[in-house]
């Protein structure tokens, strides 16, 4: 299993559409992992919003999963990966 990580600034500084929509597109996915960072505030919901769109825009076929921390990454991909 191939793993890569698009990790995007939570303050505005980062071309959220082409960066997450780049790494998407960059190969098919089977699952895709939304870290808490992203998840964990509520000052970044419409953030959180537009990742999640994106991931249904360019990755329709991927499974969507979360993790609880960094640690958790690999079980939270498992869960969804056949």
């Amino acid at each position: 299993m191939g793993v890569e990580t698009c990790l995007i600034g939570l303050d505005g500084s980062d071309d959220v559409e082409a960066v997450v929509g780049n790494a998407l597109r960059a190969r098919p996915w089977e699952c895709v992992i939304v870290g808490g960072g992203l998840r964990h505030s509520d000052d970044q919901a419409e953030l959180l919003e537009q990742v999640i769109n994106l991931i249904r825009r360019h990755a329709p076929d991927a499974a969507i999963a979360f993790n609880s921390t960094p640690a958790t990454t690999y079980e939270a991909a498992a869960r969804w990966i056949e």
